[in-house]
C-alpha cells in the first residue's frame, strides 16, 4: 500500500493538471490559436523541450512534433495531459502555467512556425466547401476519387500542421513542397510534356503529365527540363473567407488515411 503522503500528493497532482486544462480548453472552438500564442511557445518549447525533441521536434524516435506524429493520434487535451504529467516510456512531468502549456501546443500545431497563427473551423463544413465551391476536388484526389493531377490528399492531415494547411490554401506558391512543383519537359524532337514531378533519378524524370499519365522519361532525351515555383493551384486568400479557409483546414486534417 502507498504511504498516505504519495497518495495525497499524487491526487493533488491529478487536481492541478485536471484545473490547469480546464483553463487550457474552455474554448467552444479548440484548436484557435493566435499568434501571440504560437510565439510564447517557442519561446517555453526551446527552453524547456529540446533538449530532448531537439530543435526540429523530431529527436524522439517516432515522434516529429512539428509534423504532429506522434505513436498514437493525439487530440489537444491528450497532448497537455501528457506533458502536465509525463509518461511511463520516461518523459517527466513539466509543471507550466495555463498559458505555457496553451503556448506549447499552439507551437506544436503551427508546425514550429513562430510567426503563424491558427484557425481550425468546422470539417464537415470543409468536406462540402472542398466539393463545392473550393473546387478542391477537380484536382486533388481523397480516397479512389477524384483527379491525380495534383498530389492526393489521402494522408495530408498526418503530413502537414495546420498553419502549414492553412498557408498552402491562402499562397500555396510558398507552401508547395520541390517535390511537388510543376514542370515543362522540351525533348529533342521538340515535343513539349507538362506535368507534376513525382521522382527523379540519374537516368530519368517520372511524372504524371497533364493527361493524367504516369510518365518515366529518359534524361538523354529531354532538351531543357523546366521546374516552376510557381504553383497551378490558385491562392485562395482573396476568394474564401477566414472562416471558409477555416473549416477547409479543418477537414483536411480529418484526412489521415494512408
Amino acid at each position: 500500500m502507498l504511504p498516505l503522503t504519495r497518495i495525497m500528493s499524487f491526487a493533488l497532482l491529478i487536481c492541478a493538471t485536471d484545473c490547469a486544462l480546464a483553463q487550457v480548453f474552455t474554448s467552444d472552438h479548440p484548436g484557435q490559436y493566435t499568434q501571440e500564442e504560437i510565439a510564447a511557445g517557442s519561446r517555453v518549447y526551446s527552453a524547456q523541450c529540446q533538449i530532448c525533441h531537439g530543435r526540429n521536434g523530431d529527436q524522439v524516435s517516432g515522434i516529429d512534433l512539428r509534423r504532429g506524429l506522434f505513436r498514437q493520434t493525439r487530440a489537444d487535451e491528450d497532448l497537455a495531459r501528457i506533458i502536465s504529467t509525463g509518461t511511463a516510456a520516461g518523459m517527466p512531468p513539466i509543471a507550466l502555467s495555463p498559458a505555457d502549456l496553451t503556448g506549447i501546443i499552439a507551437f506544436m500545431r503551427a508546425a514550429f512556425d513562430g510567426t503563424a497563427s491558427i484557425q481550425v473551423g468546422d470539417a464537415a463544413r470543409g468536406k462540402v466547401l472542398f466539393e463545392g465551391k473550393g473546387e478542391c476536388s477537380s484536382c486533388h484526389r481523397v480516397g479512389t476519387t477524384g483527379p491525380i493531377t495534383a498530389p492526393p490528399l489521402n494522408d495530408i492531415g498526418m503530413a502537414r500542421a495546420p498553419a502549414a494547411l492553412e498557408r498552402s490554401i491562402r499562397e500555396p506558391d510558398s507552401a508547395m513542397m520541390p517535390i511537388n512543383r510543376p514542370v515543362r519537359i522540351g525533348m529533342h524532337d521538340g515535343t513539349i510534356i507538362n506535368g507534376r514531378r513525382l521522382n527523379e533519378d540519374t537516368a530519368t524524370v517520372q511524372i504524371i503529365d497533364d493527361s493524367e499519365r504516369l510518365r518515366s522519361i529518359a534524361k538523354r532525351n529531354i532538351r531543357t527540363l523546366e521546374v516552376s515555383t510557381v504553383s497551378t493551384m490558385p491562392a485562395y486568400a482573396n476568394r474564401l473567407t477566414d472562416t471558409e479557409i477555416a473549416d477547409l483546414v479543418g477537414y483536411l486534417l480529418t484526412l489521415r488515411t494512408r
